[in-house]
């Protein structure tokens, strides 16, 4: 089943757009996982558990894991969630961004080392950065396109010809590079005009939207502006606000995570109509 086919299976499914995000802070983690040499693990296994049903992708970022010297333990949370939950799309989290020889190897470990359904992609230089993930025609090829981050203005609103650079993107990948037809894009949900404008640009390609939650996006003006017609096309991430969800009485950590992913989850549904 390719990337798309299972996310369009998931949205259905689970009735659901909403993506977990697997950031796992050390830190920030329940007490029992910062002594654990497998806490990391542990703890995102109980995640998955607690909203699996929940979800229509898990997205682990790979930085959180590769700081703490736990790619191990990253493999095992794939393979956990491939075996358990199979019918749910895994997203490496890893921005890469190089091309030729280089982006083959990055491609190879997403999606053999880790068995990923798709990875994200830096686009900066060119087509040369995304084609060497099209060698797996089943896999997904999330390309950055407008960033949730304020920062990302910098150079994505550059105009050129009239067009700010985030919409040439969108463009290319829309009627260029989206040869398998695998490609999705990441657009920000703290910026809903602009994702409306790629959204018009691309027609029912996905979308990877980051910056609900812990980073403030809107869910109505999210979803009004990124949904397609049958109220789907968005994959919308919230990590930290999940992951760290506060405990009610009587709740453990899993159990408030579930809570705060339920009520994203129907928020969301609220406005997909």
């Amino acid at each position: 089943m390719t990337f798309i086919n299972k996310l369009s299976a998931a949205w259905t499914a689970n009735d659901s757009l909403l993506c977990v995000g697997l950031d796992p802070d050390l830190a920030k983690l329940p007490a029992q996982f910062q002594q654990d040499p497998q806490g990391i693990y542990h703890f995102c296994r109980e995640i998955i558990d607690a909203t699996a049903d929940l979800a229509c992708s898990f997205k682990p970022q790979i930085a959180y894991f590769a700081a703490l010297r736990a790619e191990a333990q990253l493999e095992q949370i794939c393979a956990y969630a491939r075996e358990h939950y199979p019918h749910i799309p895994l997203i490496l989290d890893a921005k890469r961004g190089d091309i030729g020889a280089t982006a083959q190897q990055y491609a190879r470990e997403a999606y053999d080392r880790y068995g990923a359904d798709a990875v994200t992609v830096n686009p900066y230089m060119g087509s040369d950065s995304v084609d060497p993930y099209m060698d797996w025609a089943d896999r997904g090829v999330i390309i950055l396109c407008r960033t949730s981050n304020a920062g990302g203005s910098d150079l994505q609103f550059l105009n050129v010809d009239g067009k700010p650079l985030y919409q040439h993107v969108a463009q290319l990948v829309a009627q260029k590079w989206n040869r398998n037809g695998q490609c999705a894009l990441v657009v920000g949900a703290t910026f809903p005009e602009e994702l409306a404008q790629v959204r018009a640009i691309v027609g029912d390609m996905p979308l990877l939207v980051p910056g609900i939650g812990a980073q403030g996006g809107d869910i109505a003006a999210t979803v009004k502006s990124g949904r397609t017609a049958n109220g789907t096309g968005m994959m919308i991430n919230s990590s930290r606000a999940i992951l760290y969800a506060p405990q009610q009485a009587g709740e453990d950590f899993a159990a408030a995570a579930r809570r705060v992913a339920l009520e994203t989850r129907d928020a969301i549904n609220q406005y997909r109509a």
